[in-house]
């Protein structure tokens, strides 16, 4: 089901809705302000060469152009490779039920309350063969009803759900790791207690399994469930659109997805339980993991020798946090991992871990420059501000858009749809919001927060919008936004 080419009928009187009027004057908003950097770059044209020839006679100033060129070049070189992969990549054929392997699915809950029951309801209606599958749900010492909630669940898919309760919070790494043990199925899928599944995803997720004899992981396709709740949600889901239907589907060509997302993913069981004493006990710094489980298991299966595969028609919707502090949160535990797993994945991509390992190679050192360099880049630019801020000010919001026009021209084709400008308010939103976090977290790297497990119960629930239910065993998806 592809929700962003459903199409809905409008009667008169419904169009100038107040939702309706306030996203078409939201996006006219966004053109206006499109339009207003463009032109006031081109009127300060003369000026800025003149401050960018000023800028080479200082010693800064030429390295934090030749960082800035560097950049540019090899995204500009990425962006072409990763553009040939994806005109070529398609998901995995789908399996008939005769050809899929057993599946247990772990669901890991941490204050999650009625969210997870909806979680495990849209697992349950699954179009997966039901002797072939089995579901655990993994209450995380919640503080809130989350247990009976799951039990309830359980009651009603009795034949499929295995509840589990842990006697304290102990972490999600934890939480996963007592579901991994618990069965014996080909393949262990994990899916986030706030997420939600279509009915052919479990089956589409598994397939490159059967199709693929090397596969060891395969990403699912995750989009954003809450997105009519806000700014934020509306525009992650663009942002998520192309992270993941144009980055991971571009890595899965060579076999090489840089992580799978704990909001959905499968693991071949042989090679997790291969890794899982070391996964379960990383340590980072001397200090014991507690964040990033799916990067850091993602990375023990590419060590291997796996192939990690995207599938794009493996479908969940997952919610989002819709206020600024929940989503730096959220986008800073992220950063630190990827730091960390950057780190471990230096230590074998460049050994003989498998045969065809140059891909894997190229998306390590495109993931590595970008982090870094992007880290110099916040400070060079910084610096450029204060110097001279009239004229960087708009060079910089123009570049920002300049960047923006490639998954919003990428999510226009894919998806025929005025969301898109959403790409362009995403990417001033991030250069004011959020281009702090990699810098931040480079320094906070050795930090094992979870932030937002640890919220309390009350201001967790902040964090994300009611999940959408689950009518008659199926997930009735989000409606498009309007277009």
């Amino acid at each position: 089901m592809n929700t962003e080419r459903m199409t809905s009928r409008v009667f008169p009187g419904q169009f100038f809705t107040r939702d309706n009027l306030y996203d078409m004057s939201s996006k006219a908003m966004i053109f206006i302000a499109l339009l207003t950097t463009i032109l006031g770059v081109w009127a300060q044209r003369d000026q800025i060469e003149n401050v960018l020839a000023r800028l080479t006679g200082l010693e800064w100033g030429v390295a934090y152009l030749a960082v800035a060129r560097f950049l540019f070049l090899i995204n500009i070189a990425a962006l072409i490779w990763r553009l040939g992969l994806v005109l070529f990549y398609r998901p995995a054929r789908s399996c008939t039920d005769e050809e899929l392997p057993t599946c247990t699915v772990v669901i890991p809950a941490y204050n999650e309350g009625r969210h997870v029951a909806e979680t495990i309801d849209s697992v349950a209606a699954s179009n997966y063969p039901i002797d072939k599958l089995q579901i655990i749900a993994v209450d995380d010492g919640s503080a809130d009803d989350t247990w009976q909630w799951i039990q309830r669940a359980a009651a009603r898919h009795a034949h499929l759900v295995t509840p589990l309760r842990l006697k304290r919070n102990s972490g999600k790494r934890k939480a996963l790791y007592e579901g991994f043990i618990r069965n014996s199925a080909d393949i262990l899928v994990t899916i986030d207690s706030d997420s939600l599944i279509e009915k052919n995803t479990l089956r589409n997720l598994l397939s490159p399994f059967v199709t693929q004899a090397n596969v060891g992981a395969v990403a699912g396709n995750v989009r954003v469930l809450n997105r009519q709740q806000g700014l934020i949600p509306k525009m992650l889901d663009v942002s998520f659109a192309f992270s993941f239907d144009f980055i991971r589907a571009s890595q899965s060509q060579v076999d090489s997805v840089l992580c799978t997302p704990g909001a959905l993913s499968a693991y071949r069981r042989d090679a997790v339980m291969k890794v899982l004493r070391a996964w379960m006990n990383q340590r980072f710094f001397g200090r014991k993991s507690n964040i990033g489980e799916d990067r850091a298991m993602t990375n023990l299966i590419l060590k291997q020798g796996f192939a990690v595969k995207f599938q794009s028609n493996a479908v969940v919707f997952t919610q989002v946090p819709v206020r600024y502090k929940g989503l730096c949160k959220m986008f800073l535990r992220w950063a630190r991992s990827n730091i960390r797993e950057t780190v471990e994945m230096a230590r074998f991509v460049f050994t003989r871990f498998r045969q065809n390992r140059l891909g894997a190679q190229l998306n390590f050192l495109h993931s590595t420059s970008t982090l870094f360099g992007a880290t110099f880049m916040v400070f060079g630019t910084l610096l450029c501000i204060l110097w001279e801020p009239q004229v960087f000010l708009a060079q910089i919001l123009f570049g920002a858009e300049l960047m923006a026009a490639i998954p919003g021209v990428f999510y226009a084709l894919k998806y025929r749809s005025s969301n898109a400008l959403w790409a362009f308010a995403y990417s001033l939103f991030w250069l004011a919001g959020l281009a702090w976090i990699s810098p931040y977290a480079l320094l906070t790297v050795g930090n094992n927060n979870w932030l937002t497990r640890s919220l309390p119960v009350a201001k967790q629930t902040q964090l994300a919008s009611p999940v959408r239910p689950v009518k008659n065993g199926t997930l009735i998806s989000p409606k498009p936004l309007s277009a």
